[in-house]
């Protein structure tokens, strides 16, 4: 069973999540929240597999919000709602620990598909619009530190951490490689581990945080 928490300062809005969410199977909602404050609490409450956080809301907004909860809870996943796919408000909730983001126009089987995606590890945006927000707002990346992390990946890994940077999926990575693409997914699954990462989101975010990659 995936427990969710739906946090939005629109009551109408968390109705209409709940009401699709409640007609499928294996998805409970656990609680809810109407601004970013409630959401932390709520989130150490009630321990939920999956945030789906608004960004926009009073008393504390949700990429503080997502911060603490993704620092205080590991294993929690968020999923950012935004307006926009471009909003630098989802840029800076990846940053902040989001596993992805979907759009507030999203039709109800795709925001189903996602909760599902997030609850199982994965990021839920593609990773060429990976690719594009993070290019978008390069500018706001803050100056490159040392990170020691980099130093323990191989060469290998290296080469596959830029490929998942500069967008390529599994089978394109293999194929640049003469990998399997089981092979291509042991190189993914130790980059995470090495950086500690929580998802292809968070690696890519790495890779340009310390210029490992640099934007176009």
């Amino acid at each position: 069973m995936i427990r969710v928490l739906l946090t939005d300062d629109q009551p109408l809005l968390i109705t209409g999540l709940r009401m699709v969410l409640d007609a499928h199977e294996g998805i409970e909602v656990v609680g809810e929240a109407h601004d970013g404050e409630q959401a932390v609490t709520a989130a150490a409450r009630l321990r939920p597999d999956v945030v789906v956080m608004d960004v926009r809301m009073p008393v504390l907004n949700g990429i503080e919000a997502t911060r603490r909860i993704t620092a205080d809870q590991p294993d929690v996943r968020v999923l950012i709602m935004t307006t926009f796919d471009l909003d630098e408000y989802a840029f800076a909730g990846l940053r902040a620990g989001a596993s992805g983001f979907v759009l507030k126009d999203i039709a109800p089987e795709a925001f189903v598909d996602a909760i599902r995606t997030v609850a199982a590890g994965d990021a839920v945006v593609a990773p060429r619009v990976t690719r594009r927000l993070l290019e978008t707002f390069a500018a706001h990346l803050p100056d490159p530190q040392p990170d020691g992390r980099l130093d323990s990946l191989t060469e290998r890994e290296r080469e596959v951490l830029v490929a998942m940077a500069l967008g390529r999926t599994n089978g394109e990575i293999a194929a640049e490689f003469c990998l399997s693409e089981a092979t291509v997914k042991t190189h993914v699954s130790r980059v995470l581990g090495k950086l500690g990462a929580r998802d292809r989101v968070q690696a890519v975010i790495v890779a340009y945080e310390t210029r490992l990659v640099v934007p176009a």
